[in-house]
């Protein structure tokens, strides 16, 4: 059943949600009168975060995009509807860069002091060559047409140019920067690879008992894979592509095929 409009969003978690309704916030007396505070970085204590496709109007939260609303407790816990998330979970394969999101970029060009990747989006990103770590004047990275670059996005939004860099807020690099030149580089749903990123993924879990191999998921839905053999790689890749369509007994079963043989 789909919400409508001016509905309460705590009624409307776990339902179809369509562009263009509101969903109203609780009221908040114990902050002096003073809404609902939603921003893009970590909640405070009691505060709440606008998610993917949905967006902060005067009477609470605008839908942007059709799917189910879900709602996430702060602290991962319950308490009522006081902080925690709001968020849209939908099966769109275009990706909309969003400020945070760890993604996997294709080198295109280099345009002076810029790198310009291809993210998946309706334009291509930018990356200088400073935001790598230990990146100076004299001492830039040896970046190339066609690396792989997984990076995060410091700026994105509909007005301007998305901006990448591949260093945290401590200037570590914390895992980001050019991906090996060999392994395997394939596209799934953004369904499938919010999934896999899940904490405690029984996926990645299983799979890790059959083959060694190393893993780098990209929110714009991109997977590079690189395990010991080709074999070994494309077996991967293909259970990977077929996660998103079997059970999870379905998957167990192949698995003990294949580690049978």
């Amino acid at each position: 059943m789909a919400a409508g409009r001016g509905e309460a969003a705590e009624a409307c978690v776990g339902r179809v949600v369509l562009p263009g309704d509101v969903l109203l916030l609780p009221a908040r007396p114990d902050e002096d009168g003073e809404r609902l505070r939603l921003g893009a970085g970590a909640a405070p204590r009691g505060r709440l975060l606008c998610g993917p496709g949905l967006r902060r109007c005067g009477a609470g939260l605008l839908v942007t995009k059709c799917g189910l609303l879900r709602h996430r407790q702060a602290g991962g816990g319950g308490g009522g509807a006081a902080g925690g998330a709001y968020w849209v979970d939908s099966q769109q394969k275009r990706y909309v860069p969003v400020k945070g999101d760890h993604v996997i970029g294709i080198v295109t060009a280099k345009a002076g002091d810029v790198f310009k990747l291809d993210v998946g989006g309706s334009e291509q990103a930018s990356l200088s060559y400073l935001a790598f770590e230990g990146a100076t004047k004299r001492n830039r990275p040896n970046v190339q047409v066609g690396d792989l670059i997984y990076g995060q996005f410091l700026v994105a939004n509909k007005d301007m140019e998305p901006e990448m860099v591949c260093i945290d807020s401590s200037g570590r690099s914390s895992g980001m920067g050019i991906i090996g030149q060999d392994g395997f580089l394939f596209k799934v749903s953004l369904g499938l690879i919010r999934k896999l990123l899940a904490p405690k993924c029984e996926i990645i879990q299983e799979l890790s008992q059959l083959y060694p191999f190393e893993l780098v998921l990209g929110m714009n839905g991109r997977i590079w894979v690189k395990a010991k053999t080709v074999q070994q790689t494309l077996i991967i890749v293909n259970i990977l592509e077929a996660c998103e369509y079997m059970t999870a007994e379905q998957r167990k079963q192949a698995l003990a095929k294949l580690s049978g043989n």
